[in-house]
């Protein structure tokens, strides 16, 4: 019953255009305009999502404003920003097996690519994508995506027993990392303002750092393993406290190109690390989400219609855990 009436209003949206976020070109929040477009058309291998939330990300205002990834895009322009979705699929290419209409689905799509995920329908490729647990709302599973797909592929190093530090802890991305280092048995430190201390403590880390109480080499110290979500001096705090043959992985683009150099001159490893779209990691995101190991924490949540207010939230660097825009 309810799969016929969705597929009735999607007949219907066929004969219509449908409602997307577009940028013309780099700027202020100002450039994003909301546009009627047509349907959009999809692969053979991918499918077409009605979307339901989207998440926000530092790196869709970073791109919007001409950095992030715009030097990679802006031979689409116009953009359609965003990579975060979960929603309904409305229709799948002759050759997606995996998934069927009328399916909830969520994931990271085509990232670093143009994924159009500012959007009422986006078209994505089927392997990016995962089935959302059904007892996972549409706004946990958006927020569950780029944030906790780059803290599960950045943490792939960790081992139980290690002494984990995660920068920014009460993050995006942070608050994702601490949930993820504890599951594979670490012991874990986050760093994040002292209003941030008992939210991080229970996300389940073991020491919060307070990075206004004192330095942090006075802090903690023996830790083998860094994520680094802040780059630049962040990197040169973290060598300190680290042991010998330990390893930071630093993920802001163009303020951690010297981590390998840097951390090589203390006998340590340093990596830069970009996420990837992956389907099947995202299907162990699902399980971590369903078994309640990992829980997304959102502190606002948009109309579709106020993205621009949910960049605005984002640039201040003042958001606990996720932003999401809700469609439905």
């Amino acid at each position: 019953m309810q799969e016929n009436t969705f597929v009735c209003n999607f007949n219907l949206v066929k004969t219509h255009t449908v409602k997307a976020w577009i940028l013309q070109e780099p700027g202020g929040i100002q450039n994003m305009t909301l546009k009627d477009l047509p349907l959009p058309a999809i692969a053979e291998d991918e499918v077409l999502i009605a979307v339901k939330s989207v998440a926000i990300n530092p790196i869709d205002v970073k791109t919007r404003a001409g950095k992030g990834l715009y030097g990679v895009l802006k031979a689409d322009v116009p953009l359609i920003l965003g990579w975060d979705v979960s929603g309904v699929v409305a229709e799948t290419g002759n050759k997606v097996t995996t998934l069927k209409k009328g399916d909830e689905v969520f994931g990271m799509v085509n990232f670093p690519g143009h994924g159009k995920a500012y959007a009422e329908y986006v078209p994505a490729p089927a392997g990016h994508l995962t089935i959302k647990p059904a007892d996972i709302s549409h706004n946990e599973a958006a927020a569950a995506s780029l944030a906790a797909l780059t803290a599960w592929q950045a943490l792939t190093p960790v081992q139980k027993g290690q002494r984990v530090l995660i920068h920014a802890a009460a993050g995006g991305v942070g608050h994702f990392a601490v949930q993820i280092a504890k599951y594979r048995g670490a012991w874990v430190a986050g760093t994040a303002s002292a209003a941030n201390r008992d939210f991080v403590l229970r996300l389940g880390a073991d020491k919060h750092i307070d990075y206004n109480a004192a330095p942090l080499n006075e802090q903690v110290s023996d830790i083998d393993f860094v994520l680094d979500t802040l780059g630049g001096d962040t990197i040169d705090r973290s060598l300190e406290v680290m042991k010998k043959g330990a390893t930071i992985v630093s993920i802001p683009s163009g303020l951690n190109e010297m981590v390998s150099q840097k951390a090589a001159g203390k006998e340590m490893q340093g990596y830069t690390f970009k996420v990837r779209s992956s389907g099947k990691d995202m299907e162990a995101i699902a399980g971590l989400l369903q078994r309640g190991i990992l829980q997304s924490h959102i502190s606002h949540i948009y109309p579709f219609a106020e993205i621009p207010k949910a960049h605005a939230q984002i640039k201040s660097g003042r958001t606990r855990g996720k932003i999401v825009v809700t469609l439905s």
